[in-house]
């Protein structure tokens, strides 16, 4: 199990068209191996703007894992494990607003979880958790990623909901109409569970969603060519790489408390006395919950 020392780092996990990170300087791919497993991918160490950074294609460099094949426990345990204590997550996403355009970053502040049967949490099998999800997103991070977008001339929204079907899938016509009634403002397959995990680990997370398309209750929907959101995923990808660059020049190390409580997530959430964890399940969350049982990792 590889482990690091070396805390403060800036997550970032990378979705559909974003494999890779150019600006990334002394980069080199790290392999990870956590106790749920591997993660999507190595994962690409390095800098931007004097600040260390570790960057998570979260369907690997090839594109090969469905969103409902990824191993998410093991995608946050390896940011953890290396010493990330943000991150800051890209995914591609459709509409269900007329002024969120093709091109339009959101910066959510709020999930609906339509997915179905993915595993969302670390603790379980002798150790009960629950953490709160009311503010699932980083406030603190949020704002500065707002922040970096304006500077940069991005198409934004601060603030906005985020649905997450289960996929590979996507909605019918009937749900993308539900979703929309519900004010919901995106959808996208990936980013739960992944927030769950990321506040189980105490780690800050936010969610950078980035419309490349309406949904299908747009009447012009079906007019779209696949060519065209091929081509919005390729500007959406080049202006996310300019967003890390901002973000991480932006950031300042995560020190003392965070703002939104992520640092302190599992303070009462966990409901099991330290003293009556299994050994296995000790032994397995130390690299998650070291803090609250003094196993420091």
């Amino acid at each position: 199990m590889t482990v690091t020392n070396q805390a403060g780092r800036l997550g970032i996990i990378g979705g559909s068209g974003l494999y890779r990170m150019s600006a990334l300087e002394g980069a080199h791919w790290q392999a990870v191996e956590t106790p749920w497993g591997a993660p999507s991918d190595e994962l690409l160490v390095g800098s931007i703007a004097g600040r260390d950074v570790v960057f998570l294609p979260r369907h690997g460099r090839n594109h090969g894992i469905a969103p409902n094949e990824l191993n998410h426990r093991a995608n946050i345990a390896a940011m953890k494990m290396l010493g990330v204590t943000e991150i800051l997550s890209l995914s591609a996403c459709g509409s269900f607003q007329e002024h969120l355009p093709p091109g339009t970053f959101v910066v959510a502040d709020q999930f609906i979880d339509r997915t179905q049967g993915r595993t969302r949490s670390f603790f379980g099998e002798g150790v009960v958790a629950h953490v709160s999800m009311a503010e699932p997103l980083c406030g603190r991070l949020g704002d500065i990623a707002a922040e970096a977008c304006e500077a940069l001339g991005i198409l934004r929204q601060k603030g906005g909901t985020y649905i997450c079907i289960e996929g590979p899938q996507f909605s019918t016509r009937a749900e993308s109409h539900l979703y929309r009634s519900w004010g919901a403002d995106v959808i996208g397959m990936t980013n739960l569970p992944e927030a769950y995990l990321a506040r189980e680990a105490e780690i800050c997370y936010q969610s950078v969603a980035m419309v490349t398309d309406f949904d299908c209750w747009h009447e012009d929907h079906a007019a779209v060519e696949v060519s065209d959101i091929v081509k919005v995923l390729g500007e959406n990808s080049r202006l996310a790489q300019k967003l890390v660059v901002e973000v991480a020049a932006r950031l300042p190390r995560r020190s003392g408390s965070c703002d939104s409580g992520c640092d302190t997530a599992l303070e009462h959430a966990v409901l099991t006395p330290a003293s009556a964890w299994p050994a296995e399940a000790r032994e397995r969350l130390a690299c998650i919950a070291g803090r609250i049982i003094g196993v420091e990792k």
